[in-house]
C-alpha cells in the first residue's frame, strides 16, 4: 500500500475511536462494529460488508503496536499539514508519494537518507533502493465469539464454527487473473508498480496508474473476486476448547485469519469463549464450589450428605460442632486440565433456616431452647453490653 492510500485512510475513525485510544479502547470498538456488521447476520447487505472489511482493515493496524507507531508518525508528519507541509489525498503536492520523495532524495545525497529508509519501510519500499511494491504482506489476524455452557468448558468439547470472512480465491487462486489466463507484466512499469517524473530539481515517483501500483495487469480479471485474488466466503472450521478453558479466554489457530498478499503466510484466528454459568456450580480456577443447604441438626450433630458433582454425586462427612459457611474440601472433584493438573470441589455448608415450621417441630425447638438457656451463642457481645 502506497503512503498516500494508508495515510489517506483515517483508521480511528472507521473505529469511531480518538487517536489515544487505548489498545482495549480499540479491541472494544472493533469487536462491536464487526458484529454488527458481520456478512453472517447481515447477508446481502454490500454496505454492511464493506464496512467490515474497512474495520477489520484498521484493526489490524491499530492493533500493532509498531504498526499503529509507524502510522501515527506518518500521519502527523504528512496526513495532517505537519513539518513538510504535505497532505493526503488531493492537496498541493501533486499526488505523489511522500516515501519515494525522501527515498530518492536520499539515494542522490539530498540529506534525508534515514528519513527516506523509514518510510520506505513503512510503506513497503526501501527508500535508497527505488521501489518494490509487491512485497509479501501477512494476513491479517481476524476474532470471532462462541458461546458454550459450563460443562463444557469443564470437559472441554469440539464444535463446529462458521465463519464469513476474506480468504484467498478459490477460482483463480490468488492472482486475480480468470481460470486459463495469467497476469502479465505491466509494460509502463516494468512491474515495479511506480512510475517516475520529474518537477523542477526533483524527481517524483508514483504508483502506476495503469496497474495501479501492482506491477501486473489483469486482462481478464477472475468473475469470482474481480481481480484482487481475496473473496469473502462461509467456511466452517472445527474448534477444539480445551478442557478448563476460562470465561473470555481466546483460543488462537494458526494460520486461519485472513490471506496473505504476495504469498505471505496467513493471519491467526483468536476465538473468544464465552462460557454461560451453571445452575448450581461455580468455578475458582481450577476448583469447582457449590453450595448446599443443611439443617441445624447436621451441622450440631454431625453426619453424612450426599452432594453432586458434574458426574455423579459424592457422600461428604460433617463434623459434629460445624458453623455455617464452613467449606468442605472433596480432593480430585473439580476441573482436569491436559496438563495433569486436577481441582478439588469446595463444598460450601448453609443452614437452611424454614420459614414456617409445624406444631412437633415447635415444640422440639422450644424444649432444645430450653435446655441451652444458659448457654450463650454471642459472649463477645455479651460482655460488651454489661461493660456499659
Amino acid at each position: 500500500m502506497s503512503a498516500r492510500e494508508w495515510i489517506g485512510k483515517d483508521f480511528y475513525r472507521e473505529l469511531g475511536v480518538s487517536s489515544d485510544a487505548t489498545a482495549d479502547e480499540i479491541k472494544k470498538s472493533y469487536r462491536k462494529l464487526a458484529k454488527e456488521n458481520h456478512p453472517d447476520a447481515n447477508a446481502g447487505n454490500a454496505e454492511a460488508e464493506q464496512k467490515f472489511k474497512a474495520v477489520s482493515e484498521a484493526y489490524g493496524v491499530l492493533s500493532d503496536p509498531g504498526k499503529r507507531k509507524e502510522y501515527d508518525e506518518a500521519r502527523q508528519l504528512f496526513g495532517g499539514g505537519g513539518p513538510g507541509g504535505f497532505n493526503f489525498p488531493g492537496g498541493g503536492g501533486g499526488g505523489f508519494d511522500v516515501g519515494d520523495i525522501f527515498g530518492q532524495a536520499g539515494a542522490q545525497g539530498g540529506g534525508f537518507g534515514g528519513l527516506g529508509d523509514m518510510l520506505g519501510n513503512l510503506f513497503g519500499r526501501r527508500g535508497a533502493a527505488g521501489a518494490t511494491t509487491n512485497r509479501p504482506q501477512r494476513g491479517a489476524d481476524v476474532e470471532t465469539d462462541v458461546r458454550i455452557d459450563f460443562v463444557e468448558a469443564v470437559k472441554g468439547a469440539t464444535l463446529p464454527l462458521r465463519l464469513s470472512s476474506p480468504t484467498t480465491c478459490g477460482t483463480c487462486g490468488g492472482n486475480g487473473a480468470k481460470p486459463g489466463t495469467s497476469p502479465r507484466l505491466c509494460p509502463t512499469c516494468s512491474g515495479s508498480g511506480l512510475v517516475s517524473r520529474s518537477q523542477g530539481a526533483f524527481a517524483f515517483s508514483e504508483p502506476c496508474q495503469d496497474c495501479r501500483g501492482r506491477g501486473k495487469i489483469i486482462d481478464d480479471p477472475c468473475p469470482e473476486c474481480a481481480g484482487e485474488g481475496v473473496s469473502t466466503r462461509t467456511r466452517t472450521l472445527t474448534v477444539r476448547i480445551p478442557p478448563g478453558v476460562d470465561d473470555n479466554q481466546r483460543i488462537r489457530l494458526a494460520g486461519q485469519g485472513e490471506p496473505g498478499r504476495g504469498g505471505a503466510q496467513a493471519g491467526d484466528l483468536f476465538v473468544r469463549v464465552h462460557v454461560a454459568p451453571h445452575a448450581l456450580f461455580g468455578r475458582k480456577e481450577l476448583d469447582l464450589t457449590i453450595t448446599v443447604g443443611v439443617n441445624f441438626a447436621e451441622l450440631a450433630l454431625g453426619g453424612t450428605i450426599t452432594v453432586p458433582t458434574l458426574d455423579s454425586k459424592v457422600s461428604v462427612k460433617v463434623p459434629p460442632g460445624t458453623a455455617s459457611g464452613r467449606v468442605l474440601r472433596v480432593r480430585g472433584k473439580g476441573i482436569a486440565k491436559r496438563d495433569g493438573k486436577q481441582g478439588d470441589l469446595l463444598v460450601t455448608l448453609q443452614v437452611a433456616v424454614p420459614s414456617t415450621v409445624d406444631e412437633k417441630a415447635k415444640a422440639a425447638l422450644e424444649s432444645y431452647a430450653e435446655a441451652v438457656k444458659d448457654q450463650d451463642p454471642r459472649p463477645e457481645i455479651t460482655e460488651l453490653l454489661q461493660g456499659r
